[in-house]
């Protein structure tokens, strides 16, 4: 029977890797790299989370590479609160308990009345735009997936959106809170105009 010569297994394939090797690729890293898809606790305590985004980033150094992590999370209660935190550390996990921890400190309100947008609003950051449109009941959130992250946080179940320009999903949701911000109600115009709608 022939045996393996010193060199490992056929296909420079090895062994003696480490599983938080950070020289192998994602996949097959351990599981403090896996990042939002594994089971955790929520981190904040007033409100609900979604992580929207973690880059990776590697800095060559003369003994090989360091990584490290930015995660991009979204915070609300579902009624009319939400906030955008970023964090960035060597480990996923610490990435995000610093975004949220973030996102917590600017958690502010918006104008929802019957779970839509009292009207039509056009956001801006950078090249992305993005339009938020009110819907009648029973249309849903119809929105991608980073818009979709800050409209449900929010608390609205009936809207429409489009996305123009750039696509980057931190643009796109500082975007949304962008024309979020610029929302009204009938009571605030009212009151800033002097007049009787």
């Amino acid at each position: 029977m022939a045996r393996l010569g010193k060199g490992g297994p056929p296909g420079g394939a090895s062994h003696g890797s480490k599983p938080g090797d950070p020289n192998q690729p994602p996949e097959q890293r351990g599981r403090r790299d896996r990042g939002p898809a594994q089971a955790r606790e929520p981190r904040s305590k007033l409100y609900s989370e979604d992580v929207v985004k973690i880059n990776r980033c590697a800095k060559v150094v003369k003994g090989g590479k360091r990584f490290s992590f930015a995660a991009f999370v979204v915070l609300g209660d579902g009624k009319g609160k939400v906030g955008f935190g970023k964090g960035k550390a060597k480990e996923v996990a610490s990435s995000i308990d610093k975004a949220v921890r973030d996102g917590e400190k600017v958690v502010r309100p918006y104008p929802i009345v019957n779970g839509t947008i009292p009207h039509e609003v056009e956001g801006r950051f950078g090249s992305a735009k993005v339009r938020l449109i009110p819907a009648a009941d029973g249309t849903g959130v119809i929105a991608g997936k980073s818009v979709r992250a800050v409209l449900e946080k929010v608390g609205v179940h009936n809207i429409l959106t489009k996305a123009y320009g750039n696509h980057n999903p931190v643009n796109l949701i500082r975007a949304t809170l962008d024309a979020l911000s610029r929302l009204r109600t009938r009571e605030q115009y009212q009151a800033l105009r002097g007049i009787q709608l």
